[in-house]
């Protein structure tokens, strides 16, 4: 004879609930390392927005940041390519954290090793976020440009808004099916677009527009010095740079959608980190030997152009910068991918209210890529990429920085140290993680924050403070939602075993 079960409780939901939590929304296992790539290879034009920005500080000296932050770039990542394989079902970055600091065997309601991972997390997602606003503003601001018809009937401010609306749009319904389609798209856009961005920037040195004088003659500006103040500055730009040169650790978020993550996991990132290392300083040497620091500084916001108008004429140009346009669109994806996962992960977690963790049929994360989208809608508001990638690297130096002391306890740990590993940094990497988690915090925080103030822009300071600040309130939150969802649960497991 069955047992009667008391009515009014969901006796259903009640088993589904038995290990605690509830509807996690699992993202899906569908890529190898090559669709991971295809996804992040949009990671060298996060160039694009600083190069006159870095030549009006350094002049060309700015091509040897970009190669020592890609260097940086390459210590970080063998340190985040070890622990993608140590904890295979973590979103990159936000998960590696969010693994490390939470305490094994918390009871209470409000586990502080969570706060920290979850805010590692969440500065991690503000890092990512801006970019779809920035490259946003970017495609207004060349459609602006190219394109007088358009230029004498919409401001660039509009311009900039409907490319958002458009791009964002697009891209979560592409990306609706899961992140194979995402890959695909980027596949054609790489082909379509980064080869183009290729013929602009080696374009150049065949036709004899490049002069190797514009870069020898002006390595630093005339009133440098290395006192505190300069070294101050370079840190800032060091920030900044580290956003872009640093980026193609987006590559591991991916970890629980790689088919074989202790594989496909460092074949992606350091595959990226390659191109990366190329591109960052041909795109800088070849602006600077082309137009000079004087022509950079004439045209700050889009360089690239006249370096295109150069060595290909009118007709040319336009051509390439349309398409350059398009690999905007990449970067974009790959940005959006990135924070979303970032997101999801957080609410998985229950560093984030839980609503934030669904996922749709296919394994995406669709509600966050929505309030995404409209984040940066308001974002394009701030009209200069500078200022909100100035805001935006607070959050990624943060980021970094906890990520890097994540690994030094991962590897300290008595629970964690004994966690296999497939892919291993070499020998003693703890040390280099520690130090370079140090030049992060506090010597880029520091910098970047005094880098806004010579800008004269607290106002990129104040907003990157306000959105990290909001993660606390959030936290508690997320935090009183799933310990009142665990007592719901053991009550209910408690019910059944007592019934039984």
């Amino acid at each position: 004879m069955s047992e009667e079960k008391p009515a009014g409780v969901d006796w259903h939901h009640a088993e589904q609930c038995s290990k605690v939590v509830c509807e996690a929304g699992e993202l899906e296992r569908s890529i190898d390392w090559k669709q991971g790539l295809a996804i992040a290879i949009g990671v060298p034009l996060l160039i694009l927005p600083s190069i006159g920005y870095f030549a009006s500080y350094l002049w060309s000296f700015a091509i040897i940041v970009w190669g020592l932050s890609v260097f940086q770039g390459f210590m970080q990542n063998l340190a985040y390519g070890e622990l993608a394989t140590t904890f295979p079902n973590a979103s990159g970055l936000p998960g590696f954290a969010q693994n490390v600091f939470k305490s094994p065997n918390h009871e209470g309601k409000y586990d502080k090793g969570k706060l920290i991972g979850g805010f590692s997390a969440w500065s991690y997602w503000f890092a990512w976020n801006p970019v779809l606003a920035i490259f946003a503003i970017l495609v207004g601001f060349y459609l602006h440009s190219l394109f007088p018809s358009l230029a004498s009937t919409f401001s660039q401010y509009q311009l900039s808004l409907a490319a958002g609306i458009v791009i964002f749009g697009g891209l979560i319904l592409v990306n609706y099916r899961g992140l194979s389609s995402g890959a695909l798209v980027g596949y054609i856009l790489a082909a379509f677009s980064l080869i183009p961005m290729a013929i602009i920037v080696l374009a150049p040195y065949a036709t004899g527009d490049f002069s190797m004088s514009n870069i020898t003659g002006t390595w630093l500006p005339t009133d440098w010095a290395w006192d505190v103040n300069h070294i101050l500055i370079l840190l800032g730009i060091f920030a900044m740079a580290q956003w872009s040169a640093c980026a193609w650790e987006t590559a591991a978020i991916y970890g629980p959608e790689y088919k074989e993550p202790g594989s496909d996991v460092p074949k992606a990132l350091f595959s990226c980190g390659a191109i990366c290392l190329v591109a960052y300083i041909l795109v800088q040497a070849t602006v600077t030997g082309v137009i000079g620091i004087d022509g950079i500084a004439a045209a700050p916001i889009d360089p690239m152009l006249p370096v295109a108008q150069a060595a290909l004429g009118d007709v040319g140009s336009t051509i390439a910068i349309v398409m350059l346009i398009a690999a905007m669109v990449l970067i974009i994806q790959t940005a959006y991918l990135g924070s979303s996962r970032a997101m999801h992960s957080m609410a998985t977690e229950g560093n984030l209210p839980k609503f934030l963790k669904k996922t749709n049929a296919h394994g995406t994360p669709v509600l966050a890529m929505v309030i995404i989208g409209v984040f940066n809608l308001i974002l394009i508001s701030m009209g200069t990429p500078s200022a909100i990638l100035a805001a935006s690297a607070i959050g990624y130096v943060c980021a970094n920085g906890i990520s890097l002391f994540a690994y030094v306890k991962a590897k300290s740990a008595p629970h964690l140290a004994g966690l296999d590993r497939p892919f291993k940094a070499p020998a003693g990497w703890k040390n280099v993680a520690l130090l370079f988690g140090l030049f992060n915090i506090p010597l880029c925080l520091i910098g970047i924050i005094y880098l806004n103030s010579v800008e004269g822009s607290w106002f990129s300071t104040i907003v990157g403070i306000c959105v990290l600040g909001l993660y606390v309130p959030m936290w508690f939150y997320s935090q009183h939602e799933a310990h009142v969802e665990k007592v719901a649960a053991v009550s209910l497991v408690s019910a059944i075993s007592k019934e039984k």
